[in-house]
């Protein structure tokens, strides 16, 4: 099955690109990634935070059944230009990676479609190249088509 979000990582850089094409307005696309209603709903996760303004943070936390956190990210919000860009750190809590910095485009492609793409900086190659050994670009597809589908 071919993966609607697509990731590039050039080689020996320290960064990975992101896009995708969504069927919904980049309204909508936006609010997704800048409301805590849509993004608990496609991420799959609480969000215990959200400041999407400049200079505001986020706090992100995910349970498993039994109530154990196994996820925390957390960040702050350096540039938010509605329905255009977001621009934020992100890191994950207790597990190596350091710090990212990450770049989120939003395009109207029609009143009714739009796209996403971000760009993500690394500290290293090497922690790159450790993300994307994992089901990254897999559970990222996964997680747009929700988004996407909260809309429709």
């Amino acid at each position: 099955m071919e993966l609607k979000t697509k990731v590039d990582a050039p080689k020996n850089r320290q960064e990975l690109f992101i896009t995708r094409k969504f069927e919904i307005p980049v309204n909508l696309l936006y609010k997704a990634h800048t409301e805590s209603e849509f993004l608990t709903q496609w991420m799959g996760t609480n969000v215990r935070k959200l400041e999407a303004k400049n200079h505001g943070s986020y706090q992100f936390e995910t349970s498993d059944a039994e109530g154990n956190i196994v996820f925390k990210a957390n960040g702050t919000f350096h540039e938010c230009i509605p329905n255009e860009r977001l621009i934020r750190t992100f890191i994950m809590e207790n597990t190596g990676f350091d710090v990212q910095l990450e770049f989120f485009d939003f395009e109207a492609l029609s009143s009714e479609t739009s796209q996403l793409t971000m760009q993500i900086v690394f500290k290293s190659i090497e922690q790159r190249d450790r993300l994307l050994k994992m089901p990254f670009a897999q559970g990222l597809n996964i997680a747009h088509g929700r988004l996407e589908s909260i809309f429709k």
